[in-house]
């Protein structure tokens, strides 16, 4: 199914859960329907399962949008608080259409603690209230994570009560926008499938190289990465410039986008740092996982940043929102779209296209930790590794199996309403 297919099914208003591999346009279309159903003056809740994924869209976290919060159990008591709620009851009972981006770390447990709290403030048992649900994610990205032990809380989101009763029509993207070599192609389909063998790992192994600066560093825990670009910044001879991120609106919903934010609350730069951009901003002339190195600072102290293609962008604030169903902004934080870019997680890469990284998979503990990591990249050339284990080549093997599945689900439903 191509991105104009999806687009059409999702605007005949029925239920959707859009996937595909890692590349192939999930997030633009969603952001196309969003600015469609708001050229129609509809009411749409714009969540994700993270702060990261959501900062994306403009919206908020599902646990945010639906008052659940951390709940792992939702009581009678607990229900009737949410409801309570001004600001939560009137934005469910009011939203036409409900988009779940990154539903892969959206457990089955909370999926359905989320749709019981929508029936019960809309009034209704329909599934979801009888509102258009959009799922999206690719379920061989990160998967949930399991804190309280409840069996529910570790499994898919496909295994809830909620998705199986609103029986969500599957769009299945096919179409490839990051990658263009197909020998890489191959390598990660091969890890998607749970098929790298020995040629998989012959291939990989022969990124065992170093490739040129401008490129950044994948790692799995998050000590290694505050690590490194700490210890890369303090080499930096010259003057520091410091950027303080300024932010309005309620201060619940502040917190929420500062935790959210890739943003740094303070960002400090030097001239020959390695950042990456945080934003898309086409008319600026980057996107998110652009990076580039602080060539110098204007006149007003901003960043004019030199990109890998040698373009020299002026760097100007800009804001993260969070946004009602109309649109309306409910609270923003204001910073540079930038961060050093020396090292980034696997986790927070998600979402991201990069040029050129070095990547460390040597302590992946997840299946589909690997495929995440190598998959954000473009091409097999820009990939320069320092290590590698057999978990990095696993996958969730339900999900390799669902996943035939839903390809499947796709073609009927081309067949059904494309008539292909």
């Amino acid at each position: 199914m191509d991105q104009s297919e999806a687009l059409q099914i999702l605007k005949s208003g029925r239920s959707v859960f859009l996937t595909g591999q890692a590349g192939s346009g999930k997030t633009y279309v969603l952001k196309e329907y969003i600015k469609f159903l708001r050229g129609k003056g509809k009411l749409v809740g714009v969540t994700a399962s993270t702060g990261v994924a959501a900062t994306h869209l403009d919206g908020m976290t599902i646990h945010a949008w639906t008052g659940m919060g951390i709940l792992d159990n939702l009581t009678k008591k607990d229900l009737k608080k949410i409801i309570k709620k001004k600001g939560v009851s009137l934005r469910i009972r009011n939203a036409q259409t409900l988009i779940i981006d990154e539903i892969s770390m959206f457990s089955a447990g909370h999926l359905d603690i989320a749709e019981e709290i929508i029936r019960y403030a809309r009034g209704t048992w329909e599934p979801f209230g009888g509102m258009q649900v959009v799922f999206c994610g690719d379920f061989f990205q990160l998967p949930p994570v399991n804190r309280c032990g409840v069996e529910s809380m570790g499994k898919f989101a496909y295994h809830s009560r909620a998705w199986k009763e609103l029986k969500p029509e599957v769009c299945y993207l096919t179409e490839q926008y990051r990658h263009k070599d197909q020998n890489y192609i191959n390598v990660l389909n091969a890890i998607r499938t749970n098929s790298a063998n020995k040629e998989t790992l012959d291939i990989l192994s022969q990124r065992f190289k170093s490739i040129p600066d401008g490129r950044t560093n994948l790692y799995t825990h998050n000590v290694d990465v505050d690590k490194i670009n700490e210890r890369e910044l303090s080499k930096l001879d010259g003057k520091e410039f410091v950027f303080h991120m300024y932010s309005s609106g309620p201060a619940a919903l502040v917190k929420t986008l500062h935790k959210s934010c890739l943003a740094s609350e303070v960002l400090t730069l030097k001239k020959g740092a390695f950042v990456m951009f945080l934003r898309n901003n086409f008319e600026g002339g980057y996107v998110n996982g652009t990076f580039g190195v602080v060539d110098s600072f204007n006149n007003a102290g901003y960043p004019i940043i030199r990109t890998q293609q040698g373009k020299l962008i002026n760097v100007l604030p800009e804001d993260w929102r969070i946004k009602n169903e109309s649109g309306k902004v409910l609270a923003s934080i204001t910073q540079l779209p930038l961060r050093l870019a020396w090292a980034i997680t696997v986790h927070k890469s998600q979402g991201m296209t990069i040029d050129s990284a070095e990547i460390d998979l040597s302590k992946c503990f997840e299946p589909g930790m690997g495929y995440v990591a190598l998959s954000r990249v473009r091409t097999l050339e820009g990939i320069s590794l320092r290590g590698i284990n057999q978990m990095a080549l696993r996958v969730n093997q339900e999900v390799v199996a669902m996943d035939k599945e839903f390809q499947l689900c796709s073609e009927k439903v081309v067949k059904k309403l494309i008539g292909k």
